[in-house]
């Protein structure tokens, strides 16, 4: 139900995902920039940080880029050191990226940092609404990548 003599925007999804999303990176994208990192290459350490190696492919999923953009953002990583490319066992053409030692001694304060940034963030709604959005996110997500 639309707010009535509200502006579209004000009561439409997309928008009102994307305004939450940058008020709420904003502030932590400052400290990314801080340690020297764009926000894609930050997204593709913080995603390499469970220590589970990642096709080009699967990577540009995760972060929402294309691929050719995020090959590039793992050549700038690879050539700092945070990164390295290895050759995948099933798929000879494809390589998979993982984390070396720099990259993880580099993403950690940053992790550290984005966990505390989020708690600050959800502080505000309480322990119980702060866990309905998330598992809202998450349904939704699932129920959007379920038909691609």
């Amino acid at each position: 139900m639309s707010v009535a003599g509200a502006p579209f925007v004000d009561d439409y999804l997309a928008y009102l995902l994307a305004r939450a999303s940058a008020l709420v990176s904003d502030e932590f994208h400052r400290e990314v920039a801080a340690a020297g990192l764009g926000v894609l290459e930050w997204r593709v350490l913080a995603t390499l940080s469970d220590a589970r190696a990642r096709t080009v492919n699967q990577l540009a999923d995760i972060v929402l880029a294309k691929q050719p953009t995020v090959t590039k953002v793992i050549d700038r990583l690879e050539a700092a050191g945070y990164v390295v490319r290895g050759a995948s066992a099933t798929d000879k053409r494809q390589s998979l990226v993982s984390l070396t030692e720099a990259g993880v001694i580099h993403v950690t304060p940053l992790l550290d940092s984005a966990r505390r940034h989020e708690a600050h963030v959800l502080a505000r709604f309480g322990e119980t609404q702060s866990a309905q959005l998330k598992d809202s996110l998450r349904e939704l997500i699932q129920q959007m990548t379920q038909g691609r």
